[in-house]
């Protein structure tokens, strides 16, 4: 894996590519890295967890994947995010059930936001943001939300 130290930008590999195409193709589920790596190991002679594990972060400090921790899991999750998403201008959501995260930009989100630093004087780290929620899908199912 080559990376520019000059614009920290990195450059196109087999493995980038092969990661962001598995995540795109799921981007309904998330994944934890070694989920990823057994999903493009065969695609790839020769790739190492390693290889993926930094590719992984690489591509959460570019905005191109969302990276989260659940509390009752040790490992962390990653998901796709489209290059339009800008995950650094939004809050997330991630269902408890199936783990589908959301991104949340309505009017009411940018005027909650607002409120956290006017009346609070609070910082959200939006592209950090993770609200555990229950959602839609997992609702009609009516399976009560884990405490």
């Amino acid at each position: 894996m080559y990376y520019s130290v000059d614009e920290g930008k990195m450059y196109k590999t087999k493995a980038r590519d092969a990661i962001i195409k598995y995540l795109e193709a799921n981007t309904e589920k998330r994944l934890t890295a070694r989920e990823v790596f057994d999903g493009i190991k065969d695609s790839i002679e020769g790739i190492n967890r390693t290889t993926v594990y930094r590719n992984l972060d690489k591509l959460c400090d570019q905005g191109e994947l969302v990276r989260f921790k659940d509390t009752n899991q040790d490992a962390w999750y990653y998901q796709f995010s489209a290059k339009d998403m800008h995950c650094d201008k939004h809050i997330h959501a991630r269902c408890s059930r199936c783990g589908r995260v959301f991104h949340l930009d309505d009017d009411f989100v940018v005027e909650f936001i607002d409120k956290l630093q006017k009346e609070y004087k609070l910082e959200l780290n939006t592209a950090k943001s993770m609200l555990v929620v229950q959602c839609k899908k997992c609702n009609r199912i009516a399976i009560p939300i884990d405490k």
